[in-house]
């Protein structure tokens, strides 16, 4: 039994990589960014707007997925989720203005997204309870990839046919996993439950541990986010030659899935709690010592370490919940505290510009986005450490 519960586990898990890998080509985004200056003769503030867009609905996918996993079956939810998602590439693939783009992009692709991700890390972690951190680890380090390889092949159809060809072929490939991953999922008898606030009138208030789990993700992820959204200016600010600054991000998202696939395996041996501490005082420590050297190739390695702590940040916290709340409430809590990443990524890269364009460097952003990681080590450090497993066994011994 054992045995073929772990193998259906990991036939789930797959299903939610390959998704989680799909979907992920959105964060490369910035490839069509000309492509569409050109196509719409709009200015780049405004075809970027298709990207901030997206992230929101992203965010409201995510925070409202409970409401959907719990009322359809999840092979036929991740066939749904890939057709809309190829829906929206397709609408967007024959745009005839912004809005279009934005109603096919960012709502439809964005939102089927948001929850197409949100789906792929609580199923997976579900269908392995006893290394959860580990398999949201891997659907975390599989989105990340999914952005690393996309620009090659999006770039390749935009340079022979175009944004419409590079749309289609997105649709294509949803369609083309659909069968695939929906497959794995039947053929494991996957199951995604989510508990009703109901089911928790007798557990400990919760509200003030979501306030500080929402507090904590947020200060954490715009720590990284600052760095991480100008990560070609600091790199360039530091001095760093053009393919050193080329470099940048591609380091970054490298590291970004080493600290995906690291963290949540951490988070299984060492602890959640530990981990929240650990990974934000790094991010810190690199911050802070970046605002005080910004020059020459250390500029390189503290872009990579601090994307190695935020994809760390980003798999920790979902394994957090999933284990201070008990894996069927934490389907619907991460996405009230997933919001905290929303904001961040809505507020922090335009703060740090800003930041930028004040002061005219990153010393003083690189500051303030190390006093976000302290904000979120102190935070961390405030939380309860009893677990829905360890307020179980209290109850047992004392009988209840």
């Amino acid at each position: 039994m054992t045995g073929h519960s772990n193998h259906n586990g990991i036939m789930v898990l797959l299903a939610g990589m390959m998704l989680s890998l799909v979907l992920g080509s959105l964060h490369a985004f910035s490839v069509f960014l000309e492509s569409l200056e050109a196509r719409f003769g709009a200015a780049r503030s405004d075809v970027s707007l298709t990207y901030s867009l997206a992230l929101a609905c992203l965010t409201v996918g995510v925070l409202f997925g409970h409401l959907v996993y719990a009322r359809i079956r999840p092979a036929f939810l991740l066939v749904l989720l890939c057709l809309v998602a190829a829906a929206g590439s397709t609408l967007a693939a024959g745009a005839d203005s912004l809005a279009e783009l934005w109603l096919g992009y960012s709502l439809l692709f964005g939102g089927a997204n948001g929850l197409g991700y949100g789906f792929a890390l609580q199923i997976s972690a579900q269908a392995n309870s006893k290394r959860k951190g580990l398999a949201m680890g891997l659907v975390t380090a599989a989105y990340a990839l999914g952005a690393v390889i996309a620009p090659v092949p999006f770039e390749f159809l935009l340079q022979r046919s175009g944004f419409a060809a590079a749309m289609m072929g997105l649709a294509v490939v949803l369609v083309a996993i659909a069968p695939i991953a929906a497959g794995l999922l039947a053929k494991a008898g996957a199951e995604l439950k989510v508990s009703q606030p109901a089911e928790n009138k007798g557990a400990p208030p919760q509200r003030m541990l979501i306030v500080k789990m929402w507090l904590g993700y947020g200060t954490a992820a715009a720590a990284g986010l600052m760095a991480i959204g100008h990560a070609t200016g600091i790199a360039r600010a530091g001095g760093l030659s053009d393919w050193q600054v080329l470099m940048a991000p591609i380091v970054i998202a490298l590291l970004n899935m080493l600290g995906s696939l690291l963290g949540g395996r951490l988070a299984d041996q060492a602890g959640v709690r530990l981990m929240l501490m650990v990974f934000p005082a790094l991010s810190a420590a690199v911050l802070i010592t970046l605002a005080l050297f910004p020059d020459g190739i250390f500029v390189l390695l503290g872009l990579a370490a601090i994307g190695f702590t935020y994809g760390a940040v980003i798999t920790v916290y979902p394994a957090a919940v999933a284990t201070l709340f008990g894996a069927d409430a934490a389907v619907r809590i991460y996405g009230r505290i997933f919001t905290a990443w929303g904001a961040a990524g809505l507020l922090a890269p335009w703060f740090a510009g800003y930041l930028y364009e004040a002061f005219g460097d990153y010393r003083i952003a690189l500051a303030v986005a190390g006093g976000a990681g302290l904000t979120s080590l102190l935070t961390a450090g405030s939380l309860r450490l009893d677990t829905t497993e360890t307020r179980q066994e209290k109850a047992t011994q004392s009988g209840v």
